[in-house]
């Protein structure tokens, strides 16, 4: 038996929304016949795509072979046959198009960051609940194959007391000028809501908070280190918003992280992304998809000589994390899990107001690098 569920998909015509919820996840679900539900069923998502721009949207509706498509969102609130609606359109309009979609009744699955604010963010959670419709917010990370597997060993006990994490996530972004820039330009101006720190932080929250222990206090210092870039024309504008964050982080037990966030930095590492995991009985480093360890009985006792040549391998002494699962795309199994919470009730944690923690520890992190001191992160309720 088929069942369809109608899912309004706004602001698909950017890279994450048509790569990764459009084409990679929604449309990957109903090129494969729909998802499975308990009672053995399957839904079949039936999405009409809205964006502003005609053209673009009428092109990817007809090449990805789907049906509906539009630029009118108040028309498409208004049938009630669609019953989710997603939204990856700019931050600036978040909050107004997600009260307006709670208003027509529908569940509310969105990018991040929530809002711009966290007044913004927790008035969408707060009116979301007061309307009784399911809701959710992306939190691809924790989907990674290595953070996965970073999460496994903390929860068997590997690392024994965890004592630091230290993260560097980055790489180098051109500013168009030789080589064409290959991140939006809104990105780099504050106006539009631009900043490393409003687009990085939240996911160093969940992260932390799921994957290791919750957050308690932040010390955060931006910085715009390219001040001009070239826009999508070729035309040069003024970069003002914050392309590097270095966030120092006090978690729950006196674990302290230190990540830097950074678009003005070359790749020497794994990856574009990584983790390393120190405690009293292991250490660990993952990255997107690997992750290796060293036990306590493993690690290798060097001497301090700087008058010789370092003989010690020191990477010779870490072995991998075998996968022992299949990982599939991350951002699909967020809609899987999230289609099932609507459809039959499934379990899920990552609502709205888990959203606003992320745009919580943005806004103290913007404090903290303003008044150049720690800022302690409050306890908050719906």
């Amino acid at each position: 038996m088929e069942q369809r569920i109608g899912i309004i998909m706004n602001g698909i015509t950017g890279r994450m929304g048509l790569n990764q919820h459009l084409i990679r996840s929604v449309l990957a679900i109903r090129d494969e016949g729909g998802l499975p539900l308990v009672d053995g069923s399957k839904l079949m998502p039936d999405p009409i795509l809205v964006g502003r721009n005609k053209q673009k949207v009428e092109e990817i509706a007809k090449r990805l072979s789907v049906s509906r498509f539009t630029t009118d969102l108040s028309n498409a609130l208004e049938n009630p046959d669609d019953i989710v609606f997603f939204d990856s359109s700019t931050t600036q309009m978040r909050v107004e198009i997600l009260k307006n979609a709670i208003a027509a009744g529908k569940h509310i699955y969105c990018e991040k960051p929530v809002s711009e604010n966290l007044q913004g963010a927790l008035d969408v959670a707060r009116y979301a609940k007061q309307k009784g419709v399911k809701n959710g917010v992306v939190h691809d990370k924790l989907y990674l194959p290595g953070l996965l597997k970073l999460k496994r060993l903390r929860d068997s006990g590997f690392f024994g007391r965890i004592l630091s994490v230290r993260g560097e996530f980055g790489y180098w972004v051109f500013d168009g000028e030789i080589i064409p820039a290959q991140r939006p330009s809104w990105n780099y101006r504050k106006a539009d809501g631009g900043g490393i720190i409003k687009d990085m932080l939240c996911h160093w929250r969940y992260v932390l908070d799921n994957v290791i222990a919750p957050v308690k206090s932040v010390s955060c210092t931006g910085k715009v280190h390219i001040t001009q870039r070239r826009d999508e024309s070729g035309q040069k504008y003024v970069a003002d918003a914050d392309d590097a964050a270095y966030a120092s982080f006090e978690l729950e037990g006196g674990i302290i992280a230190h990540i830097n966030s950074s678009w003005c930095v070359r790749v020497n590492r794994e990856d574009l992304v990584t983790f390393q995991v120190d405690g009293t009985l292991g250490s660990a480093v993952a990255g997107l998809h690997n992750c290796s360890i060293q036990h306590h009985l493993n690690t290798p006792k060097p001497t301090w000589n700087p008058d010789q040549p370092q003989t010690l391998r020191f990477h010779d002494h870490w072995m991998q994390v075998p996968d022992n699962a299949d990982f599939g795309n991350g951002f699909r199994t967020q809609w899987e899990e999230f289609l099932r919470h609507v459809a039959e009730d499934g379990p899920w944690k990552y609502d709205l107001f888990e959203g606003a923690k992320g745009v919580q520890l943005a806004e103290c992190a913007l404090q903290s690098w303003k008044e150049r001191r720690w800022v302690d992160i409050p306890e908050m309720e719906v």
